[in-house]
């Protein structure tokens, strides 16, 4: 009993100081800029929360549209380690470093270099971009002394700002309950969920909205968070026998069990490495100087990949689709599967162990990959277009939702094993299998 309350108690404090580094991540999200005019800023942003700007906005937990240390968010980071995710399948040589014994650190530390790069190129861009931005109140400029200082200062800030939100994941993951960075994202969402029914019950109370309407949204919003519930949890089990084995006198084995698959075995990762790369043509678009002649097809590029455009939402579902995919082979290695029930004499009745039941994992996985990336692709897309319909005034898609439900599922998940893996590692001692004085002799 001691050890189990123990238990319970380190689970207690791991959740204690995730919440302590959330509560720290959303402090530092308040700490702003110099150099640039607070309200010309939220007046832009007030006309222009459905557009790309918006979306990374929600992400940030509003650190962007108060122009924090922080506004750059943990999307530099997610970049680069999509961009080494890529590399480690089209180079063998990457691939190889990646399983060797301390490769991923290595590969983590290479993706940190690219983070570094990354958070200086687009904070240059985010500098430049907002020299050439205005008020739409008042057209007075939101930057109130542009030039090479303020755009070093920025780069500076917002790097430094990224690491530390890098940091603080790697910290929730190591010490906390995990998810670090998927918990990052998490409450950069769920931050602007109180705000947001506030201005949606504002609006009600002030007319602008209908009670039909309002009744539209609210019943989308149920309905898809009782749909991303069902799905997430949702499993396909593949019978597996495995074979009896006689080991000094005694039976082991010939027991039947399942191996569970997920629908979505990608989680919500697809949505996120999508919204990241949609990003780049904005920060492509902020380099082309405002004489350029190319300056003109840049802006309807990026006018373009606006959230709710035509196009917007066929590239989106494009990428989704394909970091679907992608991520899927990431997380569920069928050879590995297949190797490892051969190993410990268990096969799929009907299907030869080996080679034989790898293929036949690929072909279960990649049905379901395809039913998962369909239904986070539809999530992610027809709320927002329902949402644009019904014409509420603040974002909060589907992609959201998403996130939320997804992440939430996952930790508590995390949590769950940690306390399952602890009354195991109690019954094993319980029946003397660890050495020490109380351990069984045979």
């Amino acid at each position: 009993m001691n050890g189990a309350q123990g238990k319970i108690e380190e689970l207690r404090k791991r959740v204690l100081f995730t919440f302590f580094m959330l509560g720290v991540y959303r402090v530092a999200t308040q700490v702003p800029m110099p150099g640039v005019d607070a309200n010309a800023l939220a007046s832009f942003f007030s006309t222009n929360k459905t557009n790309l700007f918006g979306v990374f906005n929600t992400f940030s937990g509003g650190a962007l549209e108060r122009f924090s240390v922080l506004a750059l968010g943990i999307m530099p980071y997610i970049t680069s380690s999509i961009i080494f995710s890529l590399l480690a399948i089209s180079f063998p040589q990457l691939g190889e470093l990646q399983k060797e014994a301390g490769g991923h650190k290595k590969i983590q530390q290479y993706t940190r270099y690219a983070t570094v790069l990354l958070c200086f190129i687009q904070g240059y861009g985010l500098s430049v971009g907002l020299e050439n931005m205005q008020s739409p109140n008042s057209n007075l400029p939101i930057v109130l002394n542009p030039g090479i200082s303020f755009r070093l200062l920025t780069v500076i800030s917002l790097t430094a700002g990224t690491m530390f939100v890098m940091w603080l994941g790697e910290q929730i993951t190591e010490r906390g309950i995990g998810n670090g960075i998927s918990l990052v994202i998490f409450a950069g969402i769920a931050a602007g969920i109180i705000p947001g029914f506030r201005d949606t019950l504002n609006l009600f109370q002030n007319g602008e909205i209908s009670g039909f309407n309002l009744l539209i949204v609210f019943t989308i919003m149920v309905t898809t968070f009782w749909i991303i519930i069902f799905i997430e949890r949702a499993i396909r089990k593949i019978p597996v026998q495995y074979a009896k084995r006689v080991v000094n006198n005694r039976v082991f084995g010939g027991q039947s069990t399942h191996l569970p698959i997920k629908i979505n075995i990608s989680g919500v990762m697809p949505p996120i490495f999508a919204s990241a790369l949609l990003g780049f043509p904005a920060t492509v678009s902020n380099f082309v100087p405002a004489d350029s002649s190319f300056k003109v097809y840049f802006q309807t590029i990026q006018d373009s990949l606006y959230p709710g455009k035509m196009l917007y939402n066929v590239v989106f579902v494009g990428l989704i689709i394909f970091f679907a995919y992608f991520y899927a082979a990431v997380q569920f290695k069928t050879e590995d599967v297949a190797e490892n029930l051969k190993k410990n004499g268990g096969f799929v009745p009907g299907i030869r162990p080996g080679e034989k039941t790898a293929e036949f994992l690929d072909y279960i996985v990649a049905r379901l990959t395809l039913v998962g990336a369909i239904y986070v692709a539809l999530i992610c897309v027809m709320p927002s277009i329902l949402l644009n319909v019904a014409k509420v005034p603040f974002y909060f898609g589907g992609t959201s939702l998403l996130i939320l439900v997804g992440v939430a599922i996952d930790t508590i998940g995390q949590a769950e094993s940690f306390l399952i893996s602890q009354r195991y590692d109690s019954a094993y001692k319980a029946r003397g299998k660890h050495s020490g004085a109380g351990a069984r002799r045979f």
